[in-house]
């Protein structure tokens, strides 16, 4: 199905490790100059990153190639829903700019786990350092590799393990030496990438269709993408083109959109070490603020870079039927991306998407080992040996790292054995969706409500620990009943079945609220915190007056842009 790459699609493959290799040696080289090795250089930057960088790292870091892949998937299957993730990203990247912001910066934490320590106590701290560490393994590494492999196996013919291994190798390379600093300039470069690469799949893709649409006059475009998709799928047109659904969806309902996905989001990019990092090492509190809003931008560009291509996708299935077709004759949706890339694009274009595959896998990896190691080192070694010098907590950083990176290897054959079937690696991800909650309500709550004292938030973690973790295996236990296949079969009426069955979304804003009432509850059967013990970390009227400024002015359009397509995407709309 796929045509080949060619020598010039090679090159700039070549091009773009070069270039990537070259920037961290850069990086590598001005922190040596330096007399004295220094933990803040090596696992926040220095502490002097400027908002744009930051803002390219929040982007970067986050859009892994299973992301591209998945995004594309759900174009094509006729998900558009699932891009309010996206697009709710920017709101939720305001409040980690407006509200989180200031109070990480003040305490001078290296860690999210640290600042619960501070607000808290070190019980708080050693629990989230477990379950970020636990999950970082299980999830973020493991998903990312896989995916990496699979672009080298199915787009450059490299069989899978030496993908995998040119994908570990590399991307530890320049995060073992460079730190975090080298991750984020490098993050910076491959953004260009990224957004490049999907900007050529867009357009090449709706000149693709503009070849003709079968059975209409259009020649091609939007239009023809909405033509093309109103004759291949008239009854579920409406899902192509629309961000909201039905409350009853199983999937999307907007209830579960509007409150529950900014739960997950405050627990994702305002709390988890692997996105906050970035803001932890910007010059100032306005230079982070400034970095959030111009990610909150750049979080616009994958419904249109990503999910949009997923529906050209289907749409050029209209001319070409196989394009989506695997070896059974069945459609596979998630072949969306990799089918227009290597059918689509010309000589060039295809390296430079690939490269972008390749951005987006590497710059999400190399985040995760450094945000890792930088939780081994700070949370466990330094608490250890709190006079550990500098030099040596970078030296054991790096050992980290490179500890991460054997791991990666070490699970690749699980790894491949989980993905051939359903059931286990679907729920091992989905783990983070059901423990986010407390984290995300004992961080939120606990800056505006100085009686939530450390009892409270411990228990709220366990609590929401427990029922989210009792929703994950109920729900593997009892898959494939309708098949007959489950573990352990149910009644559809009992409240077994709905307490598994409730819509995620719907259970993450149930286990907000249970986590939120027994934290309350819980603090107050204990004494308040020392008023003294909650400086930095809890919120402080200040007295100031409101003033305009440039940051206020972004904020307000961004918010604009976000209702703007809220409104075009949806029912009422005119996409």
């Amino acid at each position: 199905m796929f045509s080949k790459i060619e020598t010039w699609d090679i090159l700039i493959i070549a091009a773009y490790f070069g270039i990537v290799f070259l920037i961290a040696i850069w990086v590598t080289l001005q922190e040596r100059k330096k007399k004295e090795a220094s933990e803040e250089g090596y696992f926040l930057g220095g502490r002097n990153i400027g908002w744009f960088v930051i803002g390219a790292s929040l982007f970067a870091s986050n859009i892994g190639s299973e992301h591209l892949v998945g995004l594309a998937g759900a174009g094509a299957r006729g998900d558009m829903a699932s891009a309010q993730f996206e697009i709710l990203a920017a709101l939720i990247l305001l409040v980690l700019g407006w509200i989180f912001v200031p109070f990480y910066l003040k305490s001078g934490v290296f860690t999210m786990p640290e600042f619960l320590e501070k607000r808290y106590n070190s019980s708080a701290r050693t629990f989230l350092s477990v379950i970020s560490i636990i999950a970082y393994v299980l999830t973020k590494i493991s998903v990312t590799i896989f995916a990496g492999a699979l672009v080298f196996e199915t787009m450059l013919e490299v069989p899978f393990w030496s993908g995998a291994t040119i994908v570990v190798v590399a991307t530890g390379i320049y995060t073992i030496f460079g730190g975090l600093k080298a991750v984020i300039y490098t993050d910076m470069m491959q953004m260009f990438v990224l957004v490049g690469g999907a900007l050529a799949l867009t357009y090449f893709g709706l000149q693709g269709l503009a070849v003709g649409i079968i059975g209409t006059e259009e020649a091609g475009g939007w239009d023809g993408v909405r033509a093309a998709i109103d004759a291949l799928a008239p009854e579920r047109a409406d899902n192509y083109f629309s961000l909201w659904r039905d409350f009853s969806d199983r999937e999307y309902p907007w209830t579960g959109i509007l409150f529950g996905a900014p739960i997950l989001g405050v627990w994702y990019w305002c709390t988890d070490q692997f996105i906050v990092q970035r803001v932890l090492s910007a010059k100032d509190e306005s230079n982070a603020r400034k970095g959030t809003i111009f990610g909150g931008f750049l979080k616009m560009l994958p419904l249109f870079l990503f999910v949009i291509p997923g529906l050209i996708a289907f749409a050029l299935t209209q001319n070409n039927p196989d394009l989506l077709m695997n070896t059974a004759g069945e459609i596979e949706y998630d072949a969306a991306l990799p089918a227009l890339v290597m059918n689509y694009l010309p000589v060039g274009f295809k390296g430079l998407m690939v490269a972008s595959l390749l951005a987006a896998l590497m710059s999400s990896l190399s985040s995760v080992f450094n945000s890792c190691s930088t939780l081994f080192t700070i949370d466990f070694y330094q608490r250890y040996r709190p006079k550990a010098s500098g030099k040596e907590l970078v030296r054991v950083g790096q050992i980290a790292t490179v500890v991460l990176v054997v791991i990666g290897l070490a699970w690749i054959p699980l790894m491949k054995t989980l993905t051939q079937g359903e059931g286990i690696f679907k729920y091992l991800q989905s783990v983070q969706a059901y423990i986010s909650p407390p984290i995300a309500a004992v961080f939120m709550l606990g800056l505006f409500f100085k009686r939530i004292n450390s009892f409270g938030a411990l228990t709220s973690l366990w609590t929401g620990f427990v029922l989210g973790v009792s929703r994950l295996v109920m729900e593997y236990i009892t898959s494939g009943y309708e098949e007959g296949t489950a573990v352990w079969n149910i009644s559809p009426d009992s409240w077994f079945a709905t307490y598994v069955e409730v819509n995620f979304l719907h259970f993450a804003i149930f286990l907000f609220v249970v986590c939120s009432v027994v934290m309350f509850a819980a603090s107050m059967s204990r004494p308040a915190p020392a008023p003294e013990s909650l400086k930095n970390v809890t919120y402080e009227p200040s007295g100031r007056k409101f003033t305009f400024s440039t940051d206020v002015l972004t904020t307000g359009v961004l918010v604009v842009i976000v209702i703007v397509i809220w409104f075009i995407f949806s029912p009422l709309g005119i996409a």
